[in-house]
């Protein structure tokens, strides 16, 4: 959480082995995580595939290395969720997006919910 009690989010992005975005989602203590190889979306008519990859501990909120640097930070608020979706706003570096995060069977899709 952050100084204000908000949940924190990480925006990692991978230069090797393949180069890809990890998404971190603060929850329970933790940072839920979902691969997405083409980055977040950046228009409502394109989604993007997200994968969910093992969770990690909040020291990985800040950690970067050689091959891994930080491509945005910040909180995030949940608008909505149930067994298939969570619908939620980052408030990054840049204006607040919302997304909404949908299970596709083993994937998920990442879409960029219109204003």
């Amino acid at each position: 959480m952050d100084d204000q009690g908000r949940a924190t989010f990480v925006l990692h992005e991978h230069h090797k082995p393949r180069h890809h975005f990890d998404l971190r989602l603060e929850e329970d203590g933790i940072l839920r995580s979902w691969a997405v190889p083409r980055g977040l979306p950046e228009d409502p008519k394109h989604n993007r595939l997200a994968v969910a990859v093992p969770d990690h501990g909040l020291e990985h909120l800040t950690y970067t290395d050689a091959d891994k640097e930080i491509a945005d930070i910040g909180w995030w608020k949940e608008v909505d969720r149930n067994d298939e979706r969570i619908v939620f706003t980052l408030h990054g570096r840049g204006a607040p997006r919302t997304y909404a995060l949908i299970r596709t069977g083993s994937d998920w899709l990442l879409h960029l919910v219109k204003d």
